[in-house]
């Protein structure tokens, strides 16, 4: 600011001098307005009040930070844990030759049920990515914001993500419920194909 002073400073200040010019009675609109100034200047002074409250260094400096690093070993766990099914698998199918045969098909079945139940490992891998992207993108934001706040240069935004392929472009992971493609879409798809 060229004079030094904050813009909500300035405002009051300009506020004050417009109502150091009226002289006499206000007329009810005038009051309207002025109660209206008043309230804002409130709202103002009551939002300043709570940015100040906020320790935005703790957030960007801790709790982020904190939460990805949690959910990156999330997905070490979860991945140290499916190859550990996995292995177990592996020891039940080779023991399928052992045991009789409706024990062998049995077993085989319960193995296949496993295998498919274990691809939650790279699904939770992909959404909790989505979700450290997402923290990682409010991370910047509120850096950006503060810094806007305080009349600081914003940090550099990040660098724009390399190009995606094709693939890349139609692979978007798991959806929420809803989110993604119906399975009436696909058959649609697939049939406009024959």
């Amino acid at each position: 600011m060229p004079d030094g002073s904050a813009p909500d400073d300035r405002i009051e200040a300009a506020v004050r001098a417009v109502l150091g010019t009226m002289s006499g009675d206000l007329t009810a609109k005038e009051a309207t307005l002025l109660a209206e100034l008043e309230g804002l200047g409130r709202t103002i002074a009551r939002a300043k009040a709570e940015i100040a409250a906020l320790s935005v260094d703790d957030i960007t400096g801790a709790h982020i930070p904190s939460a990805t690093d949690e959910l990156d070993a999330i997905v070490g766990h979860t991945a140290q844990a499916t190859n550990e099914i996995l292995d177990c698998c592996e020891v039940l199918e080779r023991l399928q030759a052992d045991v009789p045969e409706a024990a062998a098909t049995a077993l085989q079945g319960a193995v296949t049920r496993i295998y498919e139940a274990c691809s939650f490992q790279d699904i939770t891998g992909q959404r909790i990515g989505k979700v450290v992207n997402a923290l990682k993108a409010i991370e910047s934001r509120v850096e950006a914001a503060v810094a806007n706040a305080a009349g600081r240069a914003a940090p550099a935004p990040e660098p724009p993500a390399a190009a995606r392929t094709e693939g890349q472009e139609l692979a978007n992971g798991p959806q929420l419920p809803g989110g993604g493609t119906s399975q009436a879409e696909i058959d649609r798809l697939l049939a406009s194909f024959d």
